[in-house]
Formats: structure tokens, sequence, C-alpha cells
């Protein structure tokens, strides 16, 4: 067998491309709208991919089974309960799809949504996003969370009675949105899951119904339109990256945020291409029924930034920009500089980071927005008293800071540190601790 896991560190997606020596027969597993890897994998294998499996219909990333059905005549099979608009060979619990002299089993595993199967094939289970590593799916993107919960609970009991041995390929891995806790390793067993696996440490199921629906993570504002793309009629191929002379609706500028920051282009929001989740803060910081031009450092940059946007369902990039006037400039501040500002009261500081990561330790005084709801805020925080933005990091600082400039509010980044910076000067930060916490 041929087993090759294809992880989109952007997005914290997997998928597989799985194939039978014998046969040259492939089929790939959730394959990413990228198509070209899995192509290029399976003829360097010499294999012939003859069939998509989806595990369910992707609410976080737009498939490529369209492409591969439209491109290359490759059928698409899940289960009838995603409510496909699209040509499919249905899928359905206990049924055994033949890879050559291979055997696919499906289990219908419900719970992150109602159609959801894992995929058991020669000792590897291909769970979606069902089992993770280190927790499991989170259960409210296509039903209520409690709902969801209680179907992937008993999901959980049926994957948990597999061999201790059975290998564990999941469809997230750390960094995405679709778990909570997740461990960035790529393949676990049952046996190591149910040691160290935080939802499987939970035997009642009204306390895993309660854990399970507490969902952290915020809802990524792309879900909707990504659930109707991959649900809906076949998505071929982008036309080629068009270099623009002007640009055309928004601007997005995918450079350096010190390179943003020497010098952009009025009304440019900045994500940087090197920072990593560039489509998945692009899809909470850009309106999504406008063209996006990019302005880029390269045109190579250009080409992947816009791969990033189409990979989250934002496929109308108008092309890219390389040269353009910049007079736009924005002021870093530094921690030094930060607690000047604070002692003067000459600043608002503006916590961007996210509830669960602000309630371990924040600035007293400071307020909290996280970075992608900033924009809804920006007449308010238009009152002339300046902004600071701060992070872990400085890389949603500075996204924050660019969509408040954007709409000219006076807001500067701390981009070289954090919230830790600030605590190892010396400074007490306040934490917060819920009702019910130890």
């Amino acid at each position: 067998m041929v087993f090759h896991q294809r992880v989109d560190e952007d997005l914290g997606c997997a998928s597989y491309l799985i194939g039978d020596e014998q046969t040259g027969e492939a089929v790939v597993v959730d394959p990413a709208y990228a198509i070209e890897p899995y192509l290029e994998e399976a003829e360097r294998a010499g294999l012939r991919i003859v069939r998509v499996l989806e595990t369910h219909t992707h609410a976080d990333h737009l498939s490529g089974h369209g492409r591969l059905a439209l491109e290359h005549g490759v059928p698409v099979s899940i289960h009838p309960l995603a409510e496909p608009e699209y040509p499919f060979d249905p899928v359905e619990d206990g049924q055994i799809v033949p890879l050559g002299s291979l055997e696919i089993q499906v289990i219908h595993t419900p719970g992150h949504r109602p159609e959801h199967c894992c995929y058991l094939v020669d000792s590897h289970l291909l769970t979606g996003d069902s089992l993770l590593i280190g927790d499991a799916a989170r259960p409210d993107l296509a039903v209520e969370a409690e709902e969801g919960a209680e179907d992937l609970f008993h999901s959980l009991e049926r994957l948990v009675g597999l061999p201790d041995d059975t290998e564990v390929d999941p469809g997230h891995t750390g960094g995405s949105l679709c778990g909570a806790g997740l461990s960035r390793d790529r393949a676990s067993t049952i046996g190591a899951e149910k040691l160290t696996n935080h939802a499987l440490a939970i035997a009642d199921l009204q306390e895993f119904v309660a854990h399970s629906s507490a969902i952290a993570a915020p809802r990524p504002p792309t879900v909707d339109r990504v659930v109707a793309l991959n649900r809906g009629p076949f998505v071929s191929a982008q036309p080629s990256l068009e270099l623009l002379d002007a640009p055309r609706g928004q601007l997005l500028d995918v450079r350096p945020a010190a390179a943003y920051a020497a010098g952009h282009a009025p009304g440019a929001v900045n994500v940087p291409l090197e920072g990593g989740s560039v489509g998945t803060r692009a899809g909470f910081v850009l309106d999504h029924d406008e063209p996006v031009a990019i302005h880029a450092s390269s045109a190579e940059d250009a080409l992947e930034a816009a791969a990033r946007l189409y990979a989250v369902g934002l496929l109308d990039v108008a092309g890219y920009l390389l040269e353009l006037e910049t007079p736009e400039r924005i002021e870093p501040v530094g921690i030094d500089e930060l607690e000047s500002l604070v002692e003067q009261d000459a600043v608002e500081v503006i916590d961007v980071r996210e509830k669960d990561e602000r309630d371990e330790g924040f600035i007293p005084g400071s307020r909290h927005i996280p970075y992608r709801l900033v924009r809804a805020y920006h007449e308010e925080l238009d009152n002339g008293r300046p902004v600071v933005t701060i992070c872990s990091t400085g890389a949603r600082a500075g996204v924050a800071a660019s969509v408040l400039v954007a709409e000219g509010v006076d807001a500067r980044p701390v981009l070289d540190g954090g919230i830790d910076d600030w605590q190892k000067r010396g400074h007490q930060l306040t934490s917060f601790r819920r009702c019910g916490s130890g």
C-alpha cells in the first residue's frame, strides 16, 4: 500500500493519497483545492487516481473534489446525509470500497457533521473531523453544539473499540479551528489516544456534551460560504492571476509587517504571507463580497497568497500588484515605549488575542477586542486617542493595526513582542478566573 499524508500548514488540514501498488489504483481522501501535489505524488508512485473519498462536507477549506472530477473524470464518494448538489457515489456505514487488492471500510461517525464518515484501510484509520490527536473535533458547525456533541460521543465510543495498534490519521492537526487542544503530531494510535486524549478521558455522556459544546475557538466567517461551495456544483480551477496596473476592490498587502509599516498604499490591510494562517486571518478581516487585489513582494508570493485565499473559498481575486505608491506609514511600538505611554495614560491599549488567551493574563486597563473584530469598533476607536494593539508575538497586532489604520484610526502595533514580554519586564498582569474554575 502507498500511503501519503499531506498537511496544509496554513490551515492545519490533512489529506491523504492511498494506493495499491499492484493495480496502480489510488484514492484521495479529503483533497485540498490545490490538487497538483496529489497528481504529482501519484505520478511518482505510478498510480492513477480513481476516486475521491470525502469524510464530510468541509467547512474550513475548499475541497479539490470538483477539480479532480472536472479535470480528470474522478468520481466522488460521500455519505448521502451530506445532501450534495453534485454527482456522487454514496457510501454507507459498513460498506467496503474496493481499491485494487485493498479494502476500505466505511465507518459512519456523525458528530462534527451528520454525514461524517471515517475510513479504515490496512490498520490505518482516517478520522477526518472526529477523533483528533489530543482531543476531538468541534460539534457546532453543522447542528446545535449539544446535538453534535452527543453524536460525537457515541462515534468516539465506536472508534476506541478498534485494536489499540490501529493508526489514527486525522483530518486536522494543531493550528486548525476545527478542534481545541490539538497536538501538532500528524499520526497516533488508538491505544495512545486512550491514554492521552482529553476528550476520551470523559466517560460520562453529559459531562462530554458540556465539555465539547463549550466551544472557545471562533467560528470562521467563511464557514457558510465554504460549505455552500463544497456542497454545490463542482468548482473548477481559477483563471491565471493577472498583473494589475492599479488596485481593484479591496487591497490585501501580504508583504512582511515591517515593510507594510515602512510604506503602504492607503486603505491596504496587511496579512503577511510569512506569518502563516493567511487564509484564516484574511477570511476574518476581508469583505467577502468585494474583489481582492494582492500587493506582494514578488509574483511567487502573490500566487501563494491567492492560493491561500482560494483555500478558504475567497475566489474573487482580481489580480496582483508589485509596483505601487506606498505613501502611508505607521510606527511600530516597542515594549520600552509602551511602558512610557501606559505610564502617561497616553494611549488606549487594545489586546487583540482571543478570550481564553486573555484570561491567562492581560495588561491592567487594556481593552479586549480580538483582531478579527476590530473593524466593527473603528468608529468608536476613532476618537482622537491613539491606539496600540498587542497580542502574543506581534502577528495579530499587526493585522489589527492595519485594519484600523485602513479605517482612519490612529493605531500602532507592538510587532516585536507581546504580553509575555511585558510581564518579563516586571509588570503584573491581571488574570480572569471564571466562576466554578479551580
